[in-house]
């Protein structure tokens, strides 16, 4: 984008026929806007033609039907508002959500959580945004990882710039569930992502709030967002959350942080990357340095992401794996266990030298068990990149990320037994009938709840498949017992191997 646009988004466009309409106010009590006349304009009519410009501006004006989130940043609009603008018009202006999930990352209060606004209404120089109390509420009451403090809200920006790019763009009415989190933990990103996983669904929508590198030198912060931008791009919660930590490693010059919401952001990994079909579209990257009001010495970078829903997850693949390469896959894991805990860098595979099926892109669990007790357990349903590296990473999550357990100590390991469930993808079924007890896993999605059992969880419990089901439905997808028989039910199956078993084979 040229100088000329953003110079011509400051100040009032008179000839700027594109008006964006306000909501209508209301008599709740509100949470004034604390933040116009300073990130953005607090004149309606100058924010109105603000915003009109970044719309009009967009280069890509492709809507994106089935988008379920997006990442925008969050600085003032001369700075990041066109690249704001951008994942704003992926979303279908006439779409009618039920609530729009707002997350951001505090730069204010520290909660050890998060905090839902529950005490009214937002307003910005547009009117009045309607909050879902009643679900504001119930996050609260139901889930200690979630508090309302006003102090987390009265002064944060995250949100509250958010709020004219929807109010302009979306026709329809809109509530919105205010979060804002603070957390040095991954520990409690998993937390607030398990409990906001049964909204994440068709019927919402989920607004990211980050901006990216802060203060670096120009050509410092486009190095380092590219490597951010691209985890992200992975669907990855843990390859994300180990760039973040590298990157602050590397002694960038200037460099405060390479993601100053990553707690937002990691949040949604932790639903996306447990959500099938979830594709991730980066729309544009651009950093104050670009702009005329920003030098090249200390630069803030913006990316803009949009996630969005496959039309279909019902598919099949017929896969297989060799004694060869399960051995391979096993000792991988091992290996990368053992490399972490003597400090090693994570062993890079030369894909010329290993079997082609360990390319192929499949889902794997990684469970750790320790004198037949968890020891950790952690999975991908899909991916988007080779076996090996899934088994790699899901190794490392389970060993050191399983927020159920304390990380796996190097006297340990001799007494840790390995296992490896290398999915095949989802395929949908429309009858219990269908479902091959012991063979095959259970993947069942019903009102933005979702749960799963592996294939190996009958032969450990001895249930019937009726009690299978039911157990599913109950624990892990939290619809009640007799909830699959209305769920959009998939399965797929597990090929499984442990250690133990090539362990009898070579005596």
């Amino acid at each position: 984008m040229n100088a000329g646009v953003f110079k011509i988004a400051l100040i009032v466009l008179l000839s700027l026929a594109t008006i964006c309409p306000a909501q209508n106010k209301n008599t709740s009590k509100v949470r004034p806007a604390a933040v116009a006349g300073s990130f953005y304009p607090a004149d309606k009519s100058s924010l109105e033609k603000q915003l009109s410009i970044f719309f009009e501006n967009v280069e890509d004006k492709t809507v994106e039907e089935n988008a379920t989130a997006i990442i925008v940043p969050h600085a003032g609009y001369i700075f990041s508002g066109q690249v704001a603008a951008t994942a704003y018009a992926k979303i279908n202006p006439q779409k009618e959500f039920k609530r729009i999930f707002i997350i951001g990352t505090s730069h204010h209060e520290w909660l050890n959580g998060a905090s839902v606004y529950n005490a009214g209404d937002y307003e910005t120089p547009l009117g009045i945004v309607k909050v879902d109390t009643k679900i504001a509420n119930q996050l609260i009451s139901e889930n200690k990882v979630f508090k309302f403090s006003s102090a987390a809200h009265n002064r944060e920006h995250s949100i509250e710039v958010q709020l004219p790019f929807l109010q302009c763009h979306l026709k329809k009415p809109f509530e919105i569930v205010p979060i804002i989190i603070s957390t040095n933990t991954a520990v409690t990103c998993r937390k607030i992502a398990e409990t906001l996983m049964p909204w994440f669904n068709d019927e919402n929508l989920f607004v990211i709030s980050s901006d990216f590198s802060h203060y670096p030198d120009y050509a410092d912060a486009e190095k380092v967002d590219k490597i951010t931008g691209d985890a992200i791009a992975t669907n990855s919660p843990e390859k994300f959350a180990d760039v973040i930590n590298n990157n602050s490693k590397e002694n960038i010059p200037g460099l405060a942080t390479s993601c100053c919401g990553w707690s937002s952001v990691l949040t949604l990994l932790l639903m996306t990357s447990q959500t099938p079909g979830i594709d991730i579209e980066h729309i544009k990257y651009l950093n104050s340095g670009d702009t005329p009001y920003g030098d090249k010495q200390k630069v803030v970078g913006y990316h803009s992401f949009v996630f969005k829903r496959s039309k279909s997850v019902s598919y099949s693949l017929d896969f297989s794996l060799n004694n060869e390469e399960k051995e391979t896959l096993l000792e991988l894991a091992r290996k990368t266990i053992d490399d972490k805990l003597s400090g090693k860098s994570l062993q890079k595979i030369n894909e010329t030298e290993i079997s082609p099926t360990l390319l192929n892109h499949c889902g794997a669990f990684v469970t750790l068990t320790k004198n037949d007790q968890l020891r950790g357990c952690i999975g991908r349903f899909m991916a988007d990149e080779p076996l090996y590296k899934v088994v790699q990473e899901m190794a490392l999550s389970s060993a050191f990320k399983d927020y159920r357990f304390s990380p796996v100590t190097e006297d340990e390991m001799n007494d840790i037994e390995i296992e490896i469930s290398v999915l095949t993808p989802l395929k949908r079924i429309y009858s219990a009938d269908d479902f091959e007890l012991g063979k095959q896993g259970i993947y069942m999605i019903k009102g933005g709840h979702s749960g799963t059992y592996l294939p190996q969880v009958a032969e450990e419990t001895g249930w019937s498949k009726e009690e299978f089901l039911s157990h599913c439905a109950r624990v892990k997808a939290g619809i009640g017992k007799e909830g699959w028989k209305d769920a959009d039910l998939y399965t797929y199956e597990a090929l499984i191997f442990r250690e133990k078993e090539f362990k009898a084979r070579a005596k």
